[in-house]
């Protein structure tokens, strides 16, 4: 799952039409190497245990942290809010879990389409946990995005795999992790927030290796664990400087290419193909979501729903 699409807030004056430009590229170049990663996940999923995989893919990023601290220091970890910190954490192992769970028995387009109802789980969270207001328009919106994910899935109509639950959890904590970057912005730097994220997830998951460790067999296995640990912690950093340079309303969207290259990845490496309701389903799911964005862009400007 990719890094959350909530960028902290700003003092600075906004960013201009080649930034915002830029930061259509770099979001767009982030959710490419993380659909590089959900496929090389998959792949992994037939040798290494699920928890393994998670950990593989959080190395990378947790080895760039550490590097970080040493070059920088440890007041990187300095927070105001370190149980938020490691609340989101937990999140983000959660997340990474279910999702690599579901795409070892789904594939990979499916369960990318539904995943895409983690904007309408924030707009819930965000009224219920943060208290903002959410206009009856994106009420609407969030109602139609659930449909498309029934379509998608088919609950009682003999496709429904049970483990695409597993992508719902995983949207669902996705979402959370969001509901808490919003929480925690303006108050720690997006570094600490990405070191306590990391640091917090690797040790998690390293609990369960003396459980689930089996070791790669071969170097070609060995280059795809790399390959997922290096796409991993550069999906990360592309993302999180879109977010530090573009408005975050502007480059949320491109999230929503992750089905077009989750599409292309899984034909060309698995042969799957998504069907025409799960076509269906996802288009209505990325309307109802850019509906959702620019609402939210409005709201900004005008300072109300």
């Amino acid at each position: 799952m990719p890094a959350p699409t909530v960028a902290p807030l700003r003092s600075a004056p906004p960013p201009s039409r080649s930034d915002n430009l830029r930061g259509i590229v770099l979001m767009l170049s982030g959710f490419f190497c993380f659909a590089a990663c959900d496929v090389q996940a998959k792949f992994l999923t037939d040798s290494l245990h699920p928890a393994q995989v998670v950990w593989f893919r959080q190395i990378g990023l947790a080895l760039g942290v550490l590097v970080l601290i040493a070059l920088r220091g440890p007041h990187i970890l300095r927070s105001r809010l370190p149980g938020l910190q490691i609340m989101r954490g937990l999140t983000a192992v959660c997340s990474a879990l279910c999702f690599v769970l579901a795409v070892s028995f789904v594939p990979l387009a499916d369960v990318v389409a539904v995943t895409f109802i983690a904007p309408f789980v924030v707009t819930v969270l965000g009224a219920v946990v943060l208290r903002e207001p959410v206009g009856v328009r994106r009420w609407v919106a969030v109602g139609i995005g659930f449909v498309g994910m029934l379509i998608v899935i088919r609950p009682g109509m003999g496709v429904f795999h049970p483990a695409i639950g597993f992508a719902v959890a995983a949207a669902g904590f996705f979402s959370l992790r969001q509901v808490l970057s919003r929480s925690l912005s303006g108050t720690d730097s997006v570094m600490t927030t990405v070191a306590y994220t990391s640091l917090t997830a690797i040790t998690v998951v390293s609990l369960t290796l003396p459980f689930v460790w089996r070791t790669p067999d071969g170097f070609g296995l060995w280059l795809i664990v790399a390959g997922l640990a290096v796409t991993a912690a550069l999906g990360e950093i592309l993302v999180i400087r879109a977010l530090d340079i573009a408005q975050a309303v502007v480059v949320a969207p491109m999230h929503y290419s992750l089905i077009i290259w989750g599409t292309f990845y899984g034909y060309v490496v698995f042969s799957d193909l998504p069907d025409g309701w799960t076509l269906l389903g996802c288009g209505i799911i990325v309307a109802s979501g850019l509906y959702t964005l620019h609402r939210e862009r409005l709201a900004a400007k005008r300072g109300t729903d």
